[in-house]
């Protein structure tokens, strides 16, 4: 199974340190590639950042539910422990 890529010329505009930073790490004729590897990398850890924080605020608004939960089946999970604690 042969894929196809596809690619499209663009024109896009960067600051001159930018642009610098990328003459020392990618030759030319290699700065495509490097930028689609570099944007590839951003949008995956943005997506990680933003599902760390989206998991911060749920957990910090659960977290009094949560420890009701705890404190409720406590004295159960406690009990099972020890009876099977004695076998």
């Amino acid at each position: 199974m042969n894929k196809t890529i596809t690619r499209k010329r663009v024109n896009i505009t960067l600051p001159q340190k930018t642009l610098q930073l990328i003459k020392r790490v990618a030759p030319k004729g290699d700065r495509s590639r490097f930028l689609d590897k570099a944007v590839h990398f951003y949008v995956k850890e943005a997506g990680r950042e933003n599902l760390r924080a989206l998991l911060r605020e749920g957990a910090s608004r659960n977290a009094e539910r949560d420890l009701g939960l705890v404190e409720e089946w406590f004295p159960l999970e406690q009990e099972v422990w020890r009876k099977n604690r004695k076998k």
